[in-house]
């Protein structure tokens, strides 16, 4: 089992940065493949990014690719999300995610019945 825990989130003006920041517990970090999803009020839950297990590949919705990267750093068992260029679009409580299987595309890792560790989710606020 593996235990998240996000933190990062707040508030920022548009064009702004934030960094998100998802720690796990437990010595069998690098065994799972890892994600994150955001759910803006009201609407469903949907896919931001994914990363494998080693970190060589990533995967991006296409609304935040080009924008956001994600990142791991397997000796601290922490997942990243480095968010850039900010818009009000991408208020939402952001959540990390978790999965012991690892995907090869990324219908796969956007849908959030294949993860079954979630972390409490960290809310990201962009003003206009």
């Amino acid at each position: 089992q593996v235990q998240l825990v996000e933190s990062g989130g707040g508030l920022v003006q548009a064009g702004g940065s934030l960094r998100l920041s998802c720690a796990a517990s437990g010595r069998t970090f690098s065994t799972y493949s890892m994600a994150w999803f955001r759910q803006a009020t009201g609407k469903e839950r949907e896919f931001v990014a994914a990363i494998n297990r080693r970190g060589g590949s990533t995967y991006y919705a296409d609304y935040v690719k080009g924008r956001f990267t994600i990142s791991r750093d397997n000796a601290k068992n922490t997942v990243y999300l480095q968010m850039n260029s900010l818009k009000p679009e991408d208020t939402a409580v952001y959540f990390c995610a978790a999965t012991s299987l690892e995907y090869y595309s990324r219908s796969y890792y956007s849908r959030s019945g294949n993860y079954g560790y979630w972390g409490q989710g960290t809310q990201v606020t962009v003003s206009s």
